[in-house]
């Protein structure tokens, strides 16, 4: 079985130093890259990319790389009971459109800042970002507590909590502490949406879980592994996801094409 290569981008991180020193304890080579520019032969050498959604992007792009990731209405898809609150997938005109308070978010990257706005008057206007822009437009709840699970062919194989009552949830030593009632939760919950047949999943996401305020445990979005942040997570038991989550395009099958993005120039 050939040794696969993780690739990161030229900006150090505490995630990007986590996951190589990982990648070295398991015999993984290793390449940081100096600019988002891929080196000749990576192509051949089964690359496993992690990084800024962008660079990830242009890189995969370079390698004939199928990044896999869920659509961006993948929270509207959910049945009730997993997102405990009204969701709506359109456009950024149609948010504008949207007079009611409202928590909006981005669907597909960090154009602008998501939360909640009074209205949607207070979006960027079309001369800012294009009309048909993706975004998620949400009925505002309060999360008590988030966390964030890896999740490699519906399997849970790490979780980290990562906010509480919408702070960070690093402790002054830098840890990620979580009590043995709340690893109960976060495990009932994710293993329970992950069996569910009538939960459409990638076979390699980052899961965001976790407790609004009078309503109980919910999902809060689902990312791309590989530009997610993993926060207290085992970064051993991250790699084989990202592995997962990066298909040679020659290759890839129809059950992972559904996972793929077709995004415009």
């Amino acid at each position: 079985m050939p040794v696969p290569t993780l690739v990161l981008p030229p900006r150090f991180t505490d995630d990007s130093n986590a996951l190589w020193r990982a990648a070295l304890d398991a015999g993984w080579d290793i390449e940081r890259l100096s600019g988002w520019r891929a080196s000749e032969g990576l192509a051949r050498r089964e690359p496993v990319l992690y990084g800024e959604p962008l660079f990830a992007a242009a890189i995969a792009e370079q390698l004939d790389l199928a990044l896999l990731e869920p659509p961006f209405d993948w929270l509207t898809r959910l049945p009730d009971r997993y997102r405990r609150r009204e969701v709506r997938f359109a456009t950024l005109v149609e948010g504008r459109a949207h007079h009611v308070r409202a928590f909006f978010k981005p669907a597909d990257d960090k154009c602008f800042r998501a939360g909640v706005y009074y209205s949607g008057d207070a979006l960027p206007s079309a001369d800012i970002l294009p009309a048909e822009t993706p975004i998620l437009i949400a009925e505002p709840v309060v999360w008590e507590m988030e966390f964030r699970c890896f999740v490699l062919e519906r399997r849970v194989t790490d979780f980290s909590p990562y906010a509480r009552q919408g702070e960070l949830a690093q402790a002054v030593d830098g840890g990620w502490p979580f009590s043995d009632v709340e690893r109960e939760g976060v495990l009932a919950f994710s293993q329970e949406l992950c069996a569910d047949s009538d939960v459409p999943l990638p076979p390699a996401v980052a899961l965001d879980v976790g407790v609004i305020q009078g309503r109980g445990w919910a999902v809060v979005e689902a990312n791309p592994v590989w530009g997610s942040g993993i926060y207290g997570c085992d970064p051993s038991q991250v790699l084989p996801v990202l592995r997962r989550a990066c298909v040679a395009r020659p290759t890839i099958g129809d059950a992972d094409r559904e996972w793929v993005i077709q995004r415009g120039a």
